[in-house]
């Protein structure tokens, strides 16, 4: 059976259900954040599945016709992780920020105090 042979599209799929789970479940800004940092780390393994050729070489053109490795998925998750990790010391700035104006980095006890 093929279905257990793509089993990088399996570590997506788990990874993509992990980040999504911490992100609901927890009350905790961090823990959030490093859920989204799950979630975001799985797009990343998916898209570089995608733009790799099996048997694919690198996109030079040479004398005889031969098949080549897309580089456009790889250039573009590169400017996404520096985009991720602007992202992610935002979110842990702000969770500082949080931390020193109420105390904690729980949701229910920001909002306690909000109330």
């Amino acid at each position: 059976m093929e279905i257990f042979g793509l089993y990088n599209y399996w570590i997506v799929v788990v990874l993509m259900m992990i980040g999504l789970y911490v992100v609901v479940a927890s009350g905790n800004l961090i823990k959030k954040i490093v859920g989204l940092n799950i979630f975001q780390t799985s797009v990343f393994i998916l898209y570089i599945s995608i733009g790799k050729l099996r048997g694919g070489t690198a996109p030079i053109l040479l004398e005889e016709p031969a098949a080549y490795s897309n580089p456009l998925p790889h250039v573009l998750i590169l400017t996404a992780i520096v985009v991720g990790v602007a992202t992610t010391a935002l979110g842990l700035a702000l969770a500082v920020r949080i931390y020193g104006a109420y105390g904690t980095i729980e949701e229910e006890e920001i909002e306690e105090q909000e109330n």
